[in-house]
């Protein structure tokens, strides 16, 4: 039997052995119908993760009954949809602008709920991808950390598609040494514990280079209609 004839419990059991209990596998189930997350659910997993908030909404109206999910948000947000990502995700892995974060201190003082917030960033140059460059990062940490209603808890990469494992492998232990040397600071309110990076077909290597987080999705579910 072929994997992409497996199911999702099957599939799910050939890959957990390879993630360790310390990192968390959220499933990335964007495009997927509810009727997939409900099958992840029932094989065990609890973290799901979405690009478009809309659709993410949709899914949750379908699977109220499942009320230990946790949902994270792992698109680009835009600005007009902050408020509504806010409400109904525990996580957003992409805050990769500054204008994002004080958009979300300003909604958090106006009442809405703060999310777990991972700040998103490139090692690498990519067109394709956004996110702080890393010096740029560091020009604008001091503001973020007087964004004090924010709940920065780490921060998310994304690697440029077709690197060699080689030059993957490199990227993620840089990654993990930034965010070390993140955490060693004394911030007033940021906070870095976790390092969301890795997935379907560099998960091994984010996990080797110490990610906290790996968002799987094709490996689990199969491959997205183009």
């Amino acid at each position: 039997m072929s994997f992409e004839d497996l199911s999702i419990a099957d599939r799910l059991a050939q890959i957990r052995p390879t993630i360790p209990k310390s990192v968390r596998l959220v499933a990335v189930s964007k495009t997927k119908p509810a009727s997939a997350i409900r099958e992840a659910y029932q094989a065990g997993i609890r973290d799901f993760g979405e690009s478009r908030i809309q659709e993410a909404i949709a899914k949750q109206e379908e699977l109220k009954d499942l009320e230990d999910i946790t949902w994270h948000f792992i698109g680009h947000l835009q600005t007009n949809k902050t408020k509504l990502a806010m409400e109904r995700m525990q996580w957003i892995h992409s805050v990769d602008r500054l204008k994002l974060a004080r958009e979300i201190q300003r909604l958090v003082d106006k009442g809405s709920p703060c999310p777990n917030l991972c700040l998103q960033v490139k090692f690498r140059p990519d067109a394709n991808k956004s996110g702080w460059d890393w010096s740029e990062l560091q020009q604008e940490l001091p503001e973020l950390d007087r964004l004090s209603s924010l709940k920065v808890r780490g921060i998310m990469t994304i690697l440029p598609f077709g690197l060699p494992p080689q030059e993957s492998r490199e990227i993620f232990i840089e990654a993990r040494q930034g965010c070390d040397r993140l955490r060693e600071k004394p911030w007033k309110h940021l906070r870095f514990p976790e390092l969301s990076m890795g997935m379907s077909d560099d998960y091994l290597l984010a996990i080797e280079a110490g990610s906290t987080m790996v968002r799987l999705g094709r490996i689990l579910f199969g491959d997205r209609p183009n």
